[in-house]
């Protein structure tokens, strides 16, 4: 069993890495189309501007230039920003799409020749929408050399680096059909391992689980409410104008179902206890931050979007040590949570680095980021599985030693008992025997060569036993030299057979027990009798096999053979008992 998993782990790690390769391959893709070339200009918005006095300065170069291909960060201040688009010769006056991405949370005003358009990702009234960015149909009225005047509105959050495109109408659906097409799958691989996971949550009672649905969901929500996919394509119409509330509510909430999660799932209790008290902290500070940003006071609701980003740093690098410590301390899960929470971070920590102005040509890291929530719930859920089987491997370790003899390795008395009773409860009544043997003259070998000898011999006989007995048949330790065996499906006859096959089997293991005796068997054998449960059959088996001893040992006695005593039965059993201690 251990051999087994840890040769499925690799593989299925191999399958989620060839999953985010097949991702990253979609992005590539998805970027892949030529655009126009284009010039850009921007300054901030003043007090007075009018779309014609801008175009004017404008004209005049008196606003800074960029390169509108890679991403340019604009410093939006109380006003906004105005930017101008210009696309280079040669010009092309067929139907067009002007896009930005990745997609500003806030507003973006389009000033066109006959036209003023807002674009904005809770936006649900314009009919052609933009999917993982914002769009603009270009009116086939404007000409392709005339400037394009936008202006970015001012918002409550620092505004994210973006670029821009203006694309042909073909070139333009093909590459809003390749990002749909990656789009959906990354959001229906969390989606599924969300699903999954909340379904053995409620099987095996584990609330693990819920802690990494939690968390994966929490993280979908994010990626659909930052790429604007749960406003298009979804139209979820009721988070127009709560994106930035819910979305700073969701990543809190993602960080304290992380912590959560990785305390368990990484066994920091075990395996690094000294850190699982920051890491509860921490979920208890993100849960603070949560109820703090929902209190509608604005003094917290400030206070709480202060804390969020120091919050989320700590937190990010709390979990990182806290698993490398477990996972040097012998945490199997906490390299599962390390492989996949790794490649978020460095995202995340490339994403902070490109809003600051830096990587301005890795215009993918948005998309990356959903491939690679893909990637880390694939992997985790993996994790989940491992973790899993090793409890499994683990449970059913604890119930072999709990039903097995350690001695012997025969089943106990208990386990016995309850495998007796079912075959005796399973299927239509037919034939069983059950076999009572007791070792003779074992009290006086332990007391001829002690108890380690005894021990030695009881090994001995029932290994000696099992190999005689068939797969179906049932063996167990009674009791210190007392051993049972259930027969299922025989005759009378067969079962003698057995029986004495048993007595001669442990004769000839040649086990002296003194200068005089070698260590021998007596064996009882009842058969099935209608109503009959293992207490009653063992009952006959057992006198049956002190008729045996009674007989002088080393021999077979069958409980039906035994002449019938003329003493009531509570008087025999009490002889039956006395001379029982006397052997």
């Amino acid at each position: 069993m251990e051999r087994q998993i840890t040769l499925t782990a690799p593989a299925r790690l191999r399958r989620a890495l060839a999953v985010l390769w097949i991702c990253l391959t979609l992005i590539g893709s998805a970027h892949a189309f030529a655009s126009a070339p284009l010039n850009g200009a921007w300054r901030p918005v003043m007090l007075g501007d009018t779309p014609q006095s801008v175009m004017q300065e404008y004209r005049g170069g008196q606003f800074k230039s960029f390169e509108p291909s890679i991403l340019q960060r604009f410093q939006v201040n109380a006003l906004g920003s105005w930017v101008v688009i210009a696309a280079e010769p040669p010009w092309d006056n067929s139907e067009r799409m002007l896009s930005i991405y990745p997609p500003p949370l806030g507003k973006v005003t389009v000033y066109g020749q006959d036209q003023v358009t807002a674009l904005a990702l809770d936006d649900f009234s314009a009919s052609t929408h933009g999917h993982g960015r914002l769009a603009w149909r270009v009116p086939l009225t404007q000409a392709a050399s005339a400037p394009i005047l936008l202006k970015f509105e001012p918002s409550a959050i620092a505004s994210a680096p973006v670029r821009f495109e203006i694309q042909p109408w073909n070139d333009y659906l093909r590459q809003d059909a390749q990002w749909l097409v990656f789009a959906s799958a990354s959001f229906a691989v969390m989606l599924s391992m969300v699903l999954m996971a909340l379904c053995f949550a409620l099987m095996l009672r584990d609330i693990t689980f819920a802690w990494y649905a939690g968390f994966i969901l929490c993280y979908t929500f994010i990626q659909g409410i930052q790429t604007g996919f749960l406003f298009h394509p979804l139209e979820w119409q009721w988070l127009a104008g709560m994106g930035m509330t819910s979305g700073a509510v969701a990543v809190a909430l993602s960080v304290a179902f992380a912590s959560l999660f990785m305390m368990r799932f990484c066994a920091l209790r075990k395996r690094a206890p000294l850190l699982r008290v920051p890491v509860i902290a921490l979920a208890v500070g993100m849960g603070l931050l949560v109820v703090m940003r929902l209190s509608h006071l604005t003094l917290l609701m400030e206070t709480a979007q202060i804390l969020l980003n120091p919050m989320l740093m700590l937190g990010a690098a709390l979990l990182l040590i806290s698993a490398l410590v477990a996972g040097f301390h012998g945490s199997r899960q906490a390299w599962f949570f390390l492989i996949g929470w790794t490649p978020l971070l460095l995202l995340t920590a490339m994403t902070s680095a490109q809003a600051n102005g830096a990587l301005p040509s890795l215009d993918w890291l948005n998309d990356a980021s959903l491939a690679g929530g893909a990637f880390e719930a694939i992997v985790l859920s993996l994790g989940l599985a491992d973790r899993a089987l090793r409890l499994r491997h683990d449970r059913d370790k604890v119930r072999v030693l709990a039903d097995h003899d350690a001695l012997t390795n025969t089943f106990n008395r208990r386990a016995w008992s309850e495998r007796a009773n079912a075959m005796l409860n399973s299927g239509e009544p037919r034939p069983i025997a059950l076999l009572f043997l007791d070792l003779d003259n074992f009290k006086l070998l332990n007391d001829c060569q002690g108890h380690n000898a005894g021990d030695r011999a009881l090994v001995a006989v029932s290994r000696a036993l099992s190999a005689e007995l068939r797969p179906t048949d049932i063996l167990g330790r009674y009791g210190g030299e007392e051993f049972v065996a259930l027969i299922d499906d025989t005759t009378e006859e067969n079962a003698m057979l057995v029986a004495t096959r048993l007595c001669r089997r442990v004769h000839r293991l040649e086990i002296p027990v003194n200068d005089t005796f070698m260590l021998s068997a007596s064996i009882g054998v009842a058969m099935r009798r209608e109503g009959d449960d293992v207490e009653s059959l063992a009952e006959r088996a057992d006198q049956a096999m002190y008729s045996a001893k009674l007989s002088g040992r080393n021999q077979v006695c069958f409980y039906g053979h035994i002449k019938p005593a003329k003493a009531s039965t509570h008087s025999n059993l009490h002889v039956v008992e006395k001379r029982r201690k006397d052997i």
